[in-house]
């Protein structure tokens, strides 16, 4: 997986900030030393590179569990293809300008060709970020898996025996279910995608609900076992009743991503799974499908984390999405949550000996991130004053 390098002598302090820790906003800085953090609060300043935060926030790096935006950059127009690497480099300046410092690309492993979706692509994209190197932000492959589609499975299988994911999700688009429980809504969807005719979208129908659930759920089985064996932390995604949930909980599913219902959240917690909503859910007020929205899951205590899905901007700007909570229990939710879901456990918080991932934020208009610092390296700077980065 890609990071940035280091020198291990090298010493950054950043100060004059508002800091953001597990507990509370607190004045002073953060001194690190290498790729970790040395000491928080009343620091001394006396390093090689001095960060001025100007009274601005300074947060830990955001994590996203789950982020597609990537394809917008693979494919900006129906049909105009751009190189891999290219895209991933475009991603990484988007994410970076985001405040993510640690990026799990969503790598759809799904055959719809029509929407330029293939498990063969998603191998291209997955050895792309893999191989990467000399990005700024960490990249890491989240593998979604169709497991209506044989090829899809035995392409994730592939990839899960390679050790180049660390993340794996299922997921099964069939009409009359999950975020498609609507057969009206599936079919409008593909129709309107302007990828697909009618006659294209009757045919999907008549193919995913010609599986049966036996098989689908074999299916699920395989992914979850060889993720098992291999260490891989593993999501759902749509869950759309208790009883689902239930049963994936058996399975070992780690992550239940967007549930459909507010009881489906619920029963998630009360079993243990951690909750991944849409931070775009929260920031616009409500679900894109008409299902739960984060803002309800929240107020009931159900939301663990939130993620960037197919938007990046959001997951910061949901910081300052009002929700009753205070500013830290809110910073959490978009670092060391989905960072301690992953396992990786060492970052996602402004603490002594944790990796120096560092976003400074101007909150006012627009959350906007104006330095970030990635394994203890200063990797961005946008000027204040006229919005150019540096």
């Amino acid at each position: 997986m890609s990071s940035t390098t280091q020198t291990p002598e090298a010493t950054v302090a950043v100060v004059g900030g508002r800091l953001v820790t597990p507990d509370s906003v607190i004045e002073g800085g953060v001194r690190i030393d290498g790729q970790e953090i040395a000491e928080v609060g009343d620091i001394d300043a006396d390093a090689e590179t001095v960060i001025d935060a100007d009274g601005q926030l300074v947060l830990p790096g955001l994590v996203d569990l789950h982020g597609d935006d990537i394809e917008q950059h693979l494919q900006p127009r129906s049909g105009a293809r751009m190189d891999a690497s290219m895209a991933l480099a475009s991603a990484d300046r988007a994410n970076v300008a985001a405040g993510i410092t640690t990026k799990f690309h969503a790598i759809s492993f799904e055959l719809d060709e029509e929407t330029d979706r293939s498990p063969e692509l998603a191998a291209t994209m997955t050895d792309a970020i893999v191989d990467a190197t000399d990005l700024l932000v960490d990249h890491r492959l989240h593998a979604r898996c169709e497991v209506t589609q044989k090829r899809c499975v035995d392409a994730v299988l592939d990839v899960l025996d390679n050790g180049d994911a660390d993340l794996v999700s299922v997921m099964s688009h069939i009409p009359g279910k999950g975020q498609f429980r609507d057969m009206a809504a599936f079919r409008s969807y593909y129709e309107n995608s302007s990828n697909h005719t009618a006659e294209e979208a009757q045919e999907m129908i008549e193919e995913r609900m010609s599986i049966p659930m036996e098989t689908i759920r074999d299916r699920i089985n395989r992914i979850l076992d060889r993720a098992h064996e291999r260490g891989v932390v593993t999501a759902s995604h749509d869950d759309e009743n208790p009883r689902e949930v239930e049963r994936l909980a058996e399975s070992g599913v780690d992550i239940t991503e967007y549930p459909i219902t507010l009881e489906t959240a619920q029963r998630a917690s009360e079993v243990g799974m951690t909750t991944a909503m849409g931070a775009p859910n929260l920031v616009r007020g409500e679900s894109q499908w008409g299902n739960l929205a984060t803002i309800d899951g929240i107020e009931e205590g159900v939301v663990d984390t939130l993620v960037a899905d197919y938007h990046p901007p959001s997951l910061l700007a949901a910081v300052f999405v009002e929700t009753g909570e205070s500013l830290p229990e809110r910073v959490k939710r978009v670092s060391a949550a989905p960072a301690d879901a992953a396992g990786f456990t060492e970052r996602g918080r402004i603490q002594p000996d944790k990796r120096a991932d560092l976003i400074v934020v101007d909150p006012e208009p627009t959350p906007t991130v104006t330095e970030a610092v990635v394994a203890g390296q200063p990797v961005y700077r946008a000027d204040a004053t006229t919005g150019e980065s540096q």
